[in-house]
């Protein structure tokens, strides 16, 4: 009996010991696959071809984000493009400025697809392009902020949008509409793109001054269309990106991008991606790495 006794307080012992470590062991394995599927959640910014303007698409695991969305003569483009890429919702539109090859394209926007909320610098215009924007804006009650300097935004699944520029001042000195650009840098783990509307070189020397380092970004959207009134040489170095995206028309009125720019970024061994040539350019990030993909 002493003998049966102790034999079955050891097989006890065992079960007992055998189903901790195999409930251990599931509770493990299941960390582990949740770690993985959160880390190969890729996020994705496309620079549309979208002409002399600017639109860029963004998807993460949990948004679909654009930011400025062409002129008003390519929103058949700009509405084929999404189409095309799935897009039915837009959960957050941010306006760099009020100029009509970024806003152009919102009427369309507010037309066909949902748009969640909508977000810009504050900075009004008479145009009628503007005018329009501001009325589809109430009309269909959509969500709107006015964003600046110091503003976060949660573009979901790990990734966020820091704001730089414009300043309340900057605004309230009603100067010029590309200049009060909004300026902010998209941050996903490791990887971080600055996003620049077409911001001149007076804004990034304020923002040189009052970020210096913390301008880093992996990738840089270069700002106004590669015009020889940005992309100042100390703010490049601050940036230090290994590659440039750079929105523009073939052969457009305005002679873009500068060979001045073109010159800055070649002697600074920063690779330029342009949708003149490349036609739309996909970044694509788990956080970690990149890739970038020209669709020419």
């Amino acid at each position: 009996m002493f003998f049966l006794k102790n034999k079955i307080q050891v097989c006890s012992v065992f079960i007992i010991l055998s189903l901790f470590l195999f409930t251990g062991c599931s509770t493990k394995t299941l960390q582990q696959g949740q770690l993985q599927s959160q880390e190969s959640q890729d996020v994705t910014i496309k620079m549309l071809d979208i002409g002399q303007g600017d639109s860029v698409l963004i998807r993460t695991s949990e948004q679909v984000i654009m930011i400025d969305t062409g002129d008003v003569d390519e929103r058949e483009r700009l509405m084929s493009l999404l189409k095309k890429e799935g897009i039915t919702t837009i959960d957050k539109l941010i306006i760099t400025h009020p100029h009509s090859d970024h806003i152009g394209g919102a009427y369309i926007l507010f037309k066909q697809f949902n748009v969640k909320a909508v977000y810009d610098n504050g900075q009004t215009t008479n145009t009628k392009t503007y005018q329009t924007y501001l009325k589809w804006i109430k009309d269909k009650n959509i969500a709107y902020k006015q964003i600046l300097a110091g503003d976060q935004l949660d573009f979901g699944g790990g990734v966020s949008f820091r704001v730089f520029s414009p300043t309340a001042q900057m605004i309230k000195a009603d100067g010029d509409l590309n200049a009060d650009s909004i300026v902010g840098k998209l941050i996903y783990g490791d990887f971080s793109m600055l996003f620049t509307g077409d911001s001149e070189a007076e804004t990034e020397k304020g923002l040189l001054k009052t970020y210096g380092k913390e301008l880093k970004s992996t990738i840089l959207k270069v700002p106004h269309h590669g015009s020889k009134t940005s992309s100042n040489r100390n703010y490049l170095q601050a940036i230090a990106p290994e590659a440039g995206l750079v929105s523009l028309g073939a052969g457009n009125d305005y002679g873009h991008p500068h060979q001045v720019t073109l010159n800055k970024y070649n002697a600074l061994n920063i690779k330029l991606y342009r949708t003149d040539q490349d036609g739309s350019i996909t970044v694509t990030t788990d956080g970690k790495t990149y890739n970038i993909q020209k669709e020419k």
